[in-house]
């Protein structure tokens, strides 16, 4: 049995989601499209409010507001992850060749096992993961300005005047708590 534990004190969560060996898919036309899917499907069930999202080649990261009586992310999580790998494969799309233990328990290998989870404390947290996830394109160097990144709740931010179209520019993320958890 896997000794990690999950927070579910709290309402709003900043999640990092990885591919399986850090493939590059996400951001193609088929996995966007059946990954918004997964998610509206997940979300009519079970809701929850996006406040932010970055989807990047290989991962994702995101924070999500629950309602108060239904916190409950890993199933949400798991909802998403089987719904996009269910639609992925029906397509015709490939996984990579599962390891023994998945192969052992009927599992594809599009998803990590795991995701991170972090319970965004106050106002201040949550605008930390926030500036994280919109720069996070920056950091990887996918772009040289993170207005460039099209997969990005930034633009969104942007119209609502939270953050003007040259933000991030100067930021360094080195040695940032969220590192390990790319």
């Amino acid at each position: 049995m896997s000794d990690y534990r999950r927070n579910y004190n709290g309402r709003t969560f900043f999640f990092t989601v990885v591919t399986e060996r850090r493939r590059p898919i996400l951001t193609t036309d088929t996995a966007r499209h059946h990954l918004r899917q997964a998610i509206r499907t997940v979300h009519r069930k079970h809701p929850f409010e996006i406040v932010a999202i970055v989807l990047l080649p290989d991962h994702l990261h995101t924070v999500w507001t629950l309602p108060r009586n239904d916190v409950d992310y890993s199933r949400r999580w798991r909802l998403i992850k089987m719904y996009f790998t269910k639609a992925w494969l029906q397509e015709g799309n490939a996984d990579v060749t599962p390891s023994t233990s998945r192969q052992s328990r009927g599992e594809q290998a599009i998803w990590q096992r795991r995701f991170y989870e972090h319970t965004c404390r106050d106002e201040e947290d949550l605008k930390r993961c926030i500036d994280y996830i919109h720069a996070n394109p920056l950091k990887h160097g996918l772009v040289n300005r993170v207005a460039d990144w099209p997969w990005s709740s930034f633009h969104r931010f942007v119209q609502a005047g939270e953050y003007t179209l040259e933000w991030g520019r100067t930021i360094s993320w080195d040695n940032d708590e969220f590192s390990d958890f790319e």
